[in-house]
């Protein structure tokens, strides 16, 4: 039987197509219906679309043309280039933008891409002056030769950061979203194995440094953290317990907590250099400095007695240490977020620095 409906309800003319003055109004009412969206919905899909142009951050700086070197503020770190090239990727509703760049690490040798996303308040005029803390997010899995935290809005970390600031919850911090792993075979535990690709050098030499010459970035420590889940978290929070003289807090969400990839190939050295337990006890030893450090546990995931357990072994002195328990998280990114709006990002917002606004621009 032939239906004399479309699926929204309009009439079919014998051959099913509608009228032709009846598909122009529906077209145009669509497009218009897209722009009262705000743009969002007909960037989705594609019309005026511009995903893949050239997009840049920091405009504010070359509108001021008054941030010059003597007018830096104590701390506050301008970007000192070269400038990298980015794509854009995406588009959010309020008007930041996720971009795509590919970087050859210097001190790595390894070549992969890195999203970046700033908050809006970062081409704020009042903040032209003020550094921004800096997260960097790594992904969990594979983590190559996407991060699934940049490729799109649609894990909703982005979203948390705008709503926190917004709320006075969370500080607006620059999301750094680097690739994790060097191929799709292997993890690398977020480290320098012997004989591989030196994954550790570029997530804490060439990633920071990448991200200091495009970005107006705090001096200290205090401006730096990571964030990152499963694999991803373990590096998080192995790399501030490693370089705790570079970056102070982490976020690690569903988290293993000694290395664990067969690349090690049984190099029981190198591996203690990177296993959170060595590097924990030896900062304890050291008497610090302080490092903060939020592990995320879903219920509906298995893991929380290796973190509690690491928690109370090596959670004391300058070793700080915080639980996040999702109530019904799965081992997931949107899990994370979640628990990052209930909790972590407060936390973590808490002892970092944030941006200092001009009191003399409004």
């Amino acid at each position: 039987m032939q239906h004399d409906q479309q699926g929204d309800g309009s009439p079919m003319t014998e051959g099913g197509r509608r009228p032709k003055r009846l598909r122009l109004l529906l077209i145009s009412g669509g497009l218009a219906l897209a722009l009262a969206a705000g743009g969002g919905v007909a960037y989705k899909y594609g019309l005026f679309s511009d995903i893949g142009e050239p997009v840049s951050f920091g405009k504010v700086e070359a509108k001021e043309k008054a941030v010059k070197t003597s007018d830096t503020r104590p701390g506050v770190r301008m970007p000192t280039g070269p400038k990298a090239e980015f794509v854009r990727t995406n588009r959010l509703p309020d008007g930041t933008q996720i971009g795509r760049t590919t970087l050859t690490g210097p001190k790595s040798g390894f070549t992969g891409d890195v999203w970046v996303w700033v908050p809006k308040e970062y081409d704020d005029p009042k903040y032209a002056k003020s550094a921004f803390p800096v997260l960097i997010s790594l992904p969990g899995g594979r983590g190559y030769p996407t991060n699934y935290w940049g490729t799109g809005p649609g894990l909703g970390l982005q979203k948390a950061v705008s709503d926190g600031a917004q709320a006075g919850t969370s500080l607006p911090f620059i999301l750094i979203m680097p690739v994790h792993n060097a191929d799709t075979k292997h993890h690398f535990d977020a480290s320098d194995i012997p004989g591989q690709a030196k994954m550790g050098t570029w997530m804490v030499e060439d990633v920071p440094d990448f991200t200091r010459a495009n970005f107006r970035t705090f001096t200290s420590r205090d401006g730096w953290a990571y964030m990152g889940s499963s694999a991803g978290g373990f590096g998080a929070f192995k790399h501030v317990l490693k370089y705790p003289d570079r970056f102070k807090a982490a976020i690690a969400s569903g988290v293993d907590i000694v290395p664990d990839s067969p690349l090690w190939k049984g190099n029981t050295q190198a591996m203690d250099e990177n296993n959170p337990e060595k590097l924990a006890a030896k900062l304890i030893a050291a008497g610090g400095p302080d490092v903060y450090i939020n592990f995320q546990i879903g219920t509906a995931e298995s893991g929380r007695e290796k973190a509690e357990q690491f928690m109370k072994d090596y959670g004391k002195g300058p070793v700080h240490t915080r639980l996040q328990v999702i109530q019904d998280g799965e081992h997931n990114g949107k899990s994370y977020v979640r628990g990052m709006r209930e909790g972590a990002l407060e936390w973590i917002s808490k002892v970092m620095v944030g941006p200092t606004p001009d009191p003399g621009v409004r």
